[in-house]
């Protein structure tokens, strides 16, 4: 056996045996706090992994026009944003020297035709101290969120200022625009999740990644980081069946809205 494969067969292993033994300690024993894995090592577990489902690519004509919106969408905001995201760029390095202004991050997008895992890279704008995911362990515990999710009201690893003011608009999500103009992600979808939570998915959670992950969606119109992961779920299933031209207009009207608000984002 290869040392790649013998540290995927371990690694599931490990879950399998935390999933098993999570008691509920004040969250739900379906869901084990972390998956006892790290972003990149659940990543090396879900690479060329089936995901048991295949992704939902029906529809050619609402795909195709989803597509073309997407490219043209992106492709216009990344030009008109280009100065105004320079500005935040100089702001963000100026208040935490030694650290780049963007922020790379592995992300699973919707599945590959065959129903293995597509891993991309993801980019924001950086909120969050260098190292902030280093620290994920020690705050395990202030952890507000249910199910896999990991929100902090209050997170301390957030840059003082600007970060707070950025994540409090979702400004830093905007270099999201160059994954959907590359076709990772499209405007409007389920967010992509990390893969550490992604390994601790079900079946019904699993279905959100048959289409293709978002910047914004029906649970950043609705209750955004305020509401539970069972309700994100459901309200990423009603859209994966229910998804239209006209649909996913009045979801970006509302993302924009949401954006400006700033309500339940932190």
């Amino acid at each position: 056996m290869k040392l790649g494969e013998s540290f995927a067969c371990d690694a599931k292993e490990q879950l399998a045996f935390e999933d098993a033994c999570c008691c509920d300690g004040g969250r739900s024993a379906r869901w084990p706090a972390s998956g006892g894995l790290a972003n990149d090592e659940a990543a090396k577990v879900l690479a060329g992994s089936s995901a048991g489902l295949r992704p939902d690519l029906s529809r050619r004509g609402y795909r195709f026009a989803k597509r073309a919106f997407d490219l043209v969408a992106s492709g216009a905001a990344i030009a008109a944003l280009l100065l105004p995201g320079l500005a935040l760029s100089a702001v963000i390095c100026a208040k935490s020297p030694g650290a780049g202004p963007l922020y790379g991050q592995t992300r699973v997008g919707r599945l590959n035709p065959d129903g293995t895992y597509r891993l991309f890279r993801m980019w924001k704008f950086r909120s969050m101290v260098p190292h902030a995911d280093e620290m994920l362990g020690e705050l395990e515990e202030l952890n507000e969120a249910d199910g896999p999710l990991f929100k902090i009201r209050e997170d301390p690893r957030v840059i003082p200022g600007v970060g707070r003011f950025i994540r409090h608009h979702s400004l830093d999500e905007l270099p999201q625009l160059v994954n959907v103009f590359l076709g990772d992600m499209s405007l409007i979808g389920p967010r992509p999740g990390l893969p550490a939570e992604v390994l601790q998915y079900d079946e019904r959670a699993k279905r959100r990644l048959t289409v293709k992950p978002g910047c914004g969606g029906p649970w950043q119109v609705g209750s955004r980081s305020d509401g539970t992961f069972e309700e994100m779920v459901d309200l990423d299933l009603e859209y994966a069946e229910n998804c239209s031209v006209g649909y996913d207009l009045k979801l970006i009207v509302g993302t924009l809205r949401a954006m400006a608000v700033g309500e339940g984002a932190y």
